[in-house]
């Protein structure tokens, strides 16, 4: 029997006009899940970076963020087919291995060809994106997105309406929920230990009493994330 292939599918455009109507088609297409759309393209990228995607309709000359410095941050977590009015892209477009690059406006048919590829595309990204494991992750703040390598985080912390990225050198602080760094980070290295704390493993120096303690910093263990934290920890 043939595996029946859904994509959760984002559409993102500044074009408020050109946004609907790829967002039209997708709902039009089996096969295709439209799961957001929207004009705003740092609100695509958290979506992506909380791995709620397979597929992004993604136009290039954005405000905040283009479409290239958007494939750079997420190079190949999710297919990307670029929509726009400019030809002066597609070499480039194609360096990050897009699936197809459509030219606007763009028609119903020729919409359809570029699902197809994706559709043909998708389990081969799939298994690609298992393959690799993330060194480094993207952040947004109030006026940027930071990269952060995650050899340099020892805790994130929960604060009123921002996290706080603790590294050696550095707090970092964020817009991001501590759900959406649950997400981002991988478990093998970071696990979560209250509701205020989530600490990099390779950065402990000791249990004492309760508390994680990383350099100079002692941190709770919350009771309900305790038994996870200690069987994390081969306890």
């Amino acid at each position: 029997m043939t595996k029946q292939i859904h994509l959760r599918t984002i559409v993102v455009d500044d074009e408020p006009l050109a946004m609907h109507l790829i967002a039209d088609y997708v709902r039009k297409t089996p096969g295709l899940e439209l799961v957001f759309h929207t004009t705003k393209v740092l609100e695509a990228l958290q979506w992506v970076q909380e791995g709620k995607a397979d597929l992004v309709f993604l136009d290039i000359q954005m405000p905040e963020l283009t479409g290239i410095q958007f494939m750079n941050i997420i190079r190949n977590r999710c297919l990307v087919i670029i929509t726009t009015a400019y030809t002066d892209y597609a070499v480039e477009g194609y360096d990050y291995d897009v699936v197809d690059y459509l030219l606007k406006p763009v028609t119903f048919e020729r919409f359809l060809i570029a699902v197809n590829k994706a559709m043909a595309k998708s389990n081969v990204i799939q298994e690609r994106i298992a393959a690799v494991s993330p060194t480094y992750i993207f952040v947004k703040s109030e006026y940027r997105v930071q990269k952060i390598d995650l050899a340099d985080i020892l805790y994130i912390e929960a604060l009123r309406d921002y996290i706080a990225i603790h590294t050696a050198s550095a707090k970092i602080m964020s817009l991001e929920s501590m759900k959406n760094m649950e997400t981002m980070l991988p478990d093998k290295d970071f696990i979560r230990i209250h509701k205020s704390y989530i600490i990099n493993r390779s950065k402990i120096d000791f249990i004492e009493r309760g508390k994680v303690v990383i350099g100079k910093n002692y941190l709770s263990v919350g009771e309900t994330y305790r038994e996870r934290f200690m069987k994390g920890i081969g306890r």
